[in-house]
């Protein structure tokens, strides 16, 4: 091996580079591209800068006879070389080069001369291109050889030699992912040219290319042999950015084939595998990067087809790549091995989080056996992953797929508007095993759909329930273990099974929401449910149209795709006489109803969403009216007048057909606590009509409530986002622990499973401080301490304020404030957080929440030992935190990070802080705290 430093001129001495097969493409995006333009361009003219490793394979004759019309070169002296280090920097290098050669060439003074008579730097232009981009074998010049490129013929290759070196060709260029970060590259180097010419001319790009070829240094390494190449691409290529597991996988594959002898494996037959590894990753790379601006992960592919070929794991995520490595590893090709699937060498990556199932230990070992790896079980597993590739995009792509009638795509898309989760993998092989009919898969697609809807987005069932029986199932449908017709017996036979777990769920969820002031608006699934039932419009009324759900979902600034029909602050005369037998609350029930709630098939601004039903029907200026817009809006603009009992009567409606859409039945309390609104239907008598205000009165009063958000959710964020800032300045990170959002709650749990507390906001006139209690049975155990919290607290609450059927119980202390006035908002903070201490005392005093005794005494061998150990940074797990106090740490800390952030309540973490130290990391799952001492 050779290591030596070497400027891109003395690099390209004589040397003919090729980027090897098991390499990735070219990965670079703008942040990188940002660094190396920075760093060449601030590099002063009389210093040099050290670029990185360059890791190259000398090739002989034989790993060359492939190349066909390039061999010339090497005939002549070049040394041909793979890249097994440092190609996306190199690659990078050209781009850069080239670009600069076709600016400098286009510039006005160069038009109309040949390239001998340019000068770039001190060479002619000529000269630049033979050393650095390509030359042509005299006498005839018709074969164009590039001193750098791909060895085989990929997508990249044709890509960098007709798109990026610009040589002419009629044909069609695939593109993919890795072919869309070469075009970047180039866009971005020739627009930073055009900047660096405009501010320093001609010498300012001679200057940019003597320091490129001339002043970055990489440092060469050669590599003797191929075990040293495989092995110093998997352990080199990590640094930057790190290579994906199916780019290591390749790589791995690749070395696989080199191993096998001669005798039983010759060396036409591993150059055929190695062509079936490499024609199987291409295939895969352009499926994955086929759409090139929503490129698919490498990893999610290659983890979904592990759990379809060999197995699934439930313990982790990363099992499969620990599985697969251990598979194809060059033991196996020698002898039969126990694979630990502990067991995972260093600097592998893993992109995507997969959720552990609770059921499954940590300390369990599996091991699997593994008998002596055959090339033919290489070759086809490399050829199910190519096989695979096309299906895996067809499930996030549909309507772009040649394998899925019409309906199957709409069934597909369904899956993917839901949220197909962890079916993906299953949706893959239904639609790769082409004899199914297309009415099986439909019928599939269906019962996958249907549970979903039922478990996930009503039941709100843990995103991983049932996800190992259906990666099993993945892999039984695909080896033919399993008929069609019995998996989606056991996917409707599963569903149906929890209907009644799903209901009770869904029926509390939706009287939270109502509690919090947003109601069926708060429901995550209220877009996929809603566009549903504009589907059943549709198909009613035998029109195929129907709004685009991009339209239906797409989120704009101070604009809205699901209205209020009844507004949420119904501010306007209309809307104001129309309610006026019922209360503020009621109203805001009724706003949040489900039969309140409608898909737009145009988005408006959120300031119209005030106007009076016959506006909002009539097309207008800004806005399409419901009687030229979505089949919902039709519907509804059939209505005179928009009332109450219309609200009450089409949320009645709604959920009838969720009923039969979904084939389940609410029984009639159930549908009472959906409906909500009852009280809509009650005849109570109806006051007279309110006068009618000056128009210029109700415009100044609509000016005053919105404080310059012009919606009401705009407003909502704001508020909670400033609020959980002011916490931040106070150090009170113990209260703001979650992300503020566009609602009027915020949740702070305190550490207990059946209760927590919140703030919420209603309408611009009130904050109020709630514990939200899970069900009746917590509720009457603090109403039993009533006395207590209330005297503690200071104030009284209200007990009484939920309806009385609902399961979810509020206990409320209201307090009038001018909610969205940013000048008194600080002052607003201050009384919230003084009244959250309160409530939290007189929870400790009535032994709701942990009552630790002041530091002196419970904690005061915490903070004898800090004040004595004289160490800078302390590591303490909680078992050696209860041994020094004597005692059990209480449960919330090892639930909850901000049981160790100082507060009025916090005990434990004061006392760290009276020692003169503090917690500068928590982490639940090794149950170890970091503390450092304060200056």
């Amino acid at each position: 091996m050779a290591n030596e430093l070497q400027p891109l001129s003395l690099l390209f001495q004589n040397r003919l580079f090729r980027i090897p097969d098991y390499q990735r493409g070219y990965a670079w995006q703008q942040s990188q591209l940002a660094d190396f333009w920075d760093d060449l361009i601030n590099l002063q003219q009389d210093r040099y800068h050290y670029i990185g490793l360059l890791s190259l394979k000398s090739l002989g004759r034989k790993e060359t006879k492939d190349w066909g019309s390039d061999l010339w070169m090497v005939d002549k002296g070049f040394k041909a070389c793979h890249i097994v280090d440092g190609q996306q920097r190199l690659t990078t290098f050209v781009i850069l080069l080239n670009e600069i050669i076709c600016f400098v060439r286009e510039l006005d003074e160069n038009k109309g001369k040949k390239d001998d008579e340019i000068v770039l730097g001190y060479d002619t232009l000529k000269d630049v291109v033979a050393k650095y981009i390509y030359q042509s074998r005299p006498p005839m010049n018709q074969i164009t050889t590039y001193l750098f490129g791909y060895e085989v013929d990929n997508p990249s290759a044709d890509y960098l030699r007709y798109k990026i070196f610009g040589e002419p060709y009629s044909g069609t260029v695939n593109e993919t992912y890795y072919t869309k970060n070469l075009k970047f590259a180039k866009s971005f180097f020739r627009e930073n040219l055009t900047a660096l010419y405009e501010n320093e001319g001609i010498e300012g790009i001679n200057n940019l290319y003597l320091k490129l070829t001339l002043k970055l240094m990489f440092n060469i390494h050669e590599i003797d042999d191929d075990y040293d190449v495989f092995v110093a691409f998997e352990t080199m290529n990590n640094r930057g950015k790190k290579l994906t597991n199916l780019e290591l996988l390749k790589n791995r594959l690749i070395y696989l084939t080199t191993l096998y002898s001669d005798e039983k494996f010759d060396e036409m037959e591993k150059s055929h595998l190695r062509k079936q590894i490499n024609d199987a990753w291409k295939e895969v790379y352009f499926q994955l990067g086929r759409n090139e601006n929503v490129p698919l992960s490498d990893d999610d592919f290659l983890r979904a087809h592990w759990t379809i070929y060999f197995a699934y794991s439930r313990r982790k995520g990363d099992d499969y790549i620990r599985f697969l490595l251990n598979k194809f590893s060059a033991k196996n090709i020698f002898e039969k091995k126990t694979v630990l699937m502990s067991e995972l060498p260093d600097g592998y990556v893993m992109d995507t989080d997969y959720e552990e199932e609770d059921d499954v230990g940590d300390t369990e070992t599996e091991t699997i056996e593994v008998s002596k790896l055959a090339p033919t079980e290489i070759a086809d597993y490399v050829n199910s992953l190519k096989n695979m590739a096309k299906y895996w995009y067809d499930t996030f792509f549909p309507a772009k797929s040649e394998n899925l009638t019409k309906e199957e795509q709409i069934w597909v898309d369904k899956l993917n508007r839901i949220g197909i989760g962890h079916f993906r993998s299953l949706v893959t092989v239904i639609i790769s095993r082409r004899d199914f009919s297309p009415e099986e898969r439909i019928t599939a697609f269906k019962a996958i759909e249907r549970f979903i809807f039922i478990c996930f987005r009503l039941g709100n069932f843990n995103a991983s329930f049932c996800s190992s029986e259906y990666y099993r199932a993945s892999r039984s449908l695909y080896l033919d273990e399993m008929t069609l017709e019995d998996l989606v017996a056991d996917i409707v036979e599963t569903t149906d099974a929890n209907i009644e777990y799903a209901i009770p769920n869904f029926v509390t969820k939706i009287e939270k929401h109502f509690s919090n002031g947003g109601g069926f608006y708060y429901w995550n699934s209220i877009r996929y449910f809603l566009y549903e039932y504009e589907t059943s419009l549709a198909q009613k009324n035998n029109i195929d149209r129907i709004g685009s759900w991009e339209m239906f979902t797409k989120t704009e600034k101070d604009k809205v795709s699901i209205e209020h029909i009844l507004p949420q602050t119904p501010s306007k005369y209309y809307w104001q006489n129309q309610y006026r037998q019922f209360t503020d609350e009621e109203v805001e029930m009724l706003a949040g109803a489900l039969g309140n709630l409608i898909p737009l098939s145009q988005s408006v601004n959120s300031s119209l969403q005030n106007d009076s039903f016959y506006d909002k029907k009539t097309t207008k200026a800004g806005r399409r009216g419901y009687e030229n817009g979505c089949h919902s809006e039709i519907e509804v603009a059939k209505y005179n007048d928009w009332t109450a009992e219309n609200i009450y009567t089409r949320s009645k409606k709604l959920l009838e057909f969720m009923e039969n859409r979904w084939e389940f039945s609410f029984n009639n309390e159930q549908l009472d606590k959906l409906v909500y609104v009852n009280f809509a239907v009650d005849g109570r008598t109806v006051p007279e009509k309110l006068p009618v205000p000056e128009e210029k009165l109700i415009q100044s009063k609509e000016d005053t409530d919105t404080h310059e958000y012009s919606s009401l959710d705009e407003q909502q964020k704001a508020f909670w986002v400033n609020f959980v800032k002011h916490c931040n300045d106070r150090n009170r990170e113990d209260i703001v622990g979650r992300k503020p959002l566009a609602q009027n709650w915020y949740d702070i749990p305190v550490g207990v499973n059946d209760f927590l507390l919140q703030f919420t906001i209603t309408r611009s006139k009130y904050v109020s401080l709630v514990i939200y209690a899970f069900d009746g049975e917590t509720f009457k155990r603090l109403e039993s301490k009533k006395s207590v919290i209330e005297k503690v607290f200071g104030n009284k609450f209200d007990w009484y304020s939920s309806r009385e059927k609902s399961t979810a119980k509020r206990i409320v202390y209201k307090h009038e404030a001018d909610v969205f006035n940013p000048g008194k908002q600080e002052e607003l903070f201050d009384w919230m957080i003084e009244k959250f201490d309160l409530l939290v005392d007189a929870l400790v005093s009535a032994d709701e929440l942990d009552n630790e005794e002041p530091s002196g005494e419970k904690f005061s061998e915490i903070k004898k030992y800090l004040e004595s150990c004289g160490k800078s940074k302390i590591s303490l797990t909680f078992a050696e935190v209860e041994n020094i106090i004597g005692t059990e740490l209480c449960r919330s800390a090892y639930t909850y990070p901000v049981y160790w952030k100082p507060s009025k309540t916090h005990t434990m973490a004061n006392t760290i802080v009276a020692a003169g130290y503090e917690v500068i990391s928590v982490d639940l799952t090794s149950k170890k705290i970091d503390l450092e001492k304060r200056n």
